[in-house]
């Protein structure tokens, strides 16, 4: 990547906001970071430990957990600095290259990892005697792989085309992160084709990941309707309904911000907040309030903790 920009620091402006309410916000945003991270470190901690959630829903779970505890701290901690003290909102130029990728690499691969798990819950459920021999160990692993290699592409073609532009000023980012739409529109050169590019490739990934699910959910809901009895019903919708949940909340916020014509600074950083801040914690609160396998293995795990101490 060829940095030919004049600008060596930029400043993340955040979210316009009453001074006074620096103080609350920094609570906030630090309890639920805290939140998330523990939240996700627990869900980690517990699938590895208990054997019964050895299992391909439970594996690209974690997956989902690391992610999420990384995609908060890539966005999180430096919000924090930018309400603790104006020098905080300074950002090097490779610092922003450095974010903008990170933040691209996770979300990408979320996505995609969220279409993998549709399609898991879509074989458990519509072939339940076959499914043991379709999603093994092997299979699980190229899954995952693909999709983590995938991101990684995916951010790698964001992030040189971002920052391939020239940056002769000015430095000031309307928003706490390092984000694409708002740093294009720094850029000391025409942003139009590049703008394109990325649009249609966003589009493309996420519209298209989005459809793969809907359709997955689709052929779900045929076989559940197949199934005789009530509750047999009823625990193969309450399986689905957690990762739907999280699938409404990432894809949601997503199309809003990227994918929808005109951009609106202000309430682009709002949804954004959403998204970065809210979303990754609502993995551990509605995968394990949700579930009862987790909350099971959650109070287990409490309860040899408990009685090793005791001892």
């Amino acid at each position: 990547m060829r940095n030919v920009s004049l600008v060596t620091t930029f400043i993340l402006t955040g979210l316009p906001h009453a001074s006074e309410l620096d103080t609350l916000l920094f609570g906030i945003f630090l309890v639920v970071y805290v939140l998330t991270v523990v939240g996700n470190l627990l869900i980690l901690l517990v699938i590895m430990v208990d054997p019964h959630l050895h299992t391909p829903m439970y594996y690209f779970l974690t997956n989902l957990s690391f992610i999420d505890m990384w995609f908060s701290t890539v966005t999180v901690p430096k919000m924090l600095m930018t309400l603790v003290s104006p020098g905080g909102r300074a950002i090097s130029f490779h610092s922003c290259v450095a974010q903008l990728y990170c933040f691209y690499f996770l979300g990408s691969t979320e996505c995609f990892l969220y279409t993998v798990m549709s399609y898991d819950r879509y074989l458990a459920i519509s072939y339940p005697l076959r499914y043991t021999s379709m999603m093994s160990g092997r299979m699980c692993a190229l899954l995952a792989t693909t999709t983590w290699l995938s991101g990684s592409l995916q951010s790698a073609v964001q992030t040189t085309l971002t920052f391939r532009l020239p940056y002769c000023g000015p430095s000031r980012i309307q928003h706490y992160i390092c984000d694409a739409p708002p740093i294009l529109k720094l850029a000391c050169a025409d942003t139009s084709a590049i703008e394109m590019v990325i649009f249609v490739n966003i589009g493309v990934v996420a519209l298209g990941c989005f459809l793969l699910i809907v359709l997955s959910y689709v052929s779900i809901v045929r076989s559940i309707l197949k199934i005789h009895t009530s509750e047999g019903r009823c625990r193969a919708f309450q399986t689905c309904a957690s990762h739907c949940i999280v699938v409404l909340c990432f894809f949601v916020p997503c199309v809003f911000i990227y994918l929808r014509p005109g951009s609106k600074e202000v309430v682009d950083g709002i949804v954004s907040v959403f998204y970065t801040v809210l979303t990754p914690l609502l993995n551990p609160v509605v995968y394990t309030l949700r579930n009862k396998e987790v909350k099971k293995s959650l109070f287990k795990l409490k309860d040899k903790v408990v009685y090793s101490q005791s001892k």
